[in-house]
């Protein structure tokens, strides 16, 4: 399953964060932030897939920053 939301909370130390979509809160682990950075900026908009975690939950994956498009 896809969607598209907003970096709610990260902490950087620990390397979680949640991304909030459509009134959901989903957790995400830094290794699955697709740029390879292992750190995001909250309030950055996402697209992401939600696959099963290793914890017992449901979990973004694939995380990628949508970029703003230059104005024509």
């Amino acid at each position: 399953m896809a969607g598209q939301g907003a970096v709610a909370e990260f902490d950087e130390a620990r390397g979680w964060g949640t991304i909030d979509a459509a009134g959901r809160t989903i957790p995400f682990h830094c290794t699955q932030i697709s740029d390879g950075t292992r750190t995001i900026e909250v309030g950055t908009q996402v697209t992401f897939e939600v696959r099963p975690g290793g914890m017992g939950r449901w979990e973004a994956a694939a995380v990628t920053p949508v970029r703003a498009s230059a104005p024509p």
